[in-house]
């Protein structure tokens, strides 16, 4: 893996854990946090969007959207797994 690449995870990873954070309020993580968040949200969203049928497409904007979605149900179960 290149350096551009490992930028562009970096990048993508930050801001979709920021987004995620903002749609699902009450969790902040901070840079390192934000960047865990959405790379391990583009992980869970890599799994579970193709076996729902859905694809975005390539470019920054859909990895973002993708890792995005991810986040949002990595918060949505951490959340669940709190409350009980």
């Amino acid at each position: 893996m290149g350096i551009e690449s490992i930028v562009a995870l970096l990048v993508v990873g930050a801001v979709a854990g920021w987004l995620a954070g903002k749609i699902v309020s009450g969790y902040g993580f901070g840079l390192v946090g934000n960047i865990v968040v959405g790379i391990l949200g583009a992980l869970i969203a890599s799994f579970v969007l193709p076996r729902l049928g859905m694809g975005l497409g390539g470019g920054w904007l859909s990895a973002i959207v993708h890792a995005t979605l991810g986040a949002v149900i990595l918060l949505a179960l951490l959340r669940v797994v709190k409350r009980a």
